[in-house]
């Protein structure tokens, strides 16, 4: 399909207004997005006793940014811990050995684990915005395994992290 020298004029010109508008609209909260990234390991970098992790476990962000999970070291995957979203966020279950991205778009505590790997310990939470948003809703969802005691860990690290901002 050929373009009339107007109608390339048009596209070239709202190509470069949604351009310029962009940057804009990103930084209209006073946040310019960034990239944060997760490694899905089998031994914490610090510590090799603890096995099946993500680091970091714990990431707090803003609405806008991604979240970069590394397929690191291979057999790990990505995905939402169900019933631990904030509302109207969809669950996401990422590849077994492929890295991940998700943009997050609301406030609230979100769960993460690997799928093969969760009963023995690899999960994590990220805490965007006001994360105090489904809190204790998430804190509250029954867990299983090493699951358990590794979100209990984790939800205190998040509450001193988020007391301490406030």
């Amino acid at each position: 399909m050929k373009l009339t020298r107007r109608e390339n004029l048009a596209l070239l010109g709202s190509t470069a207004l949604s351009v310029a508008v962009a940057p804009v609209a990103a930084l209209a909260d006073g946040h310019e997005p960034k990239t944060i990234e997760v490694q899905m390991l089998n031994k914490h970098p610090d510590n090799p006793r603890e096995a099946m992790v993500f680091h970091p476990a714990v990431i707090r962000a803003n609405v806008g940014d991604t979240i970069k999970f590394l397929s690191t070291d291979r057999g790990h995957n990505s995905e939402a811990t169900r019933d631990m979203l904030p509302d109207g966020v969809d669950r996401w279950k990422s590849k077994i050995n492929d890295d991940f991205e998700l943009v997050v778009e609301a406030d609230g505590t979100y769960g993460f684990n690997c799928t093969p790997h969760k009963t023995v310990g690899m999960v994590g939470l990220l805490l965007v915005g006001d994360a105090m948003v489904n809190f204790e809703d998430a804190k509250k969802v029954r867990q299983r395994g090493k699951a358990k005691a590794r979100y209990a860990a984790y939800f205190e690290e998040a509450e001193a992290m988020l007391s301490a901002e406030a």
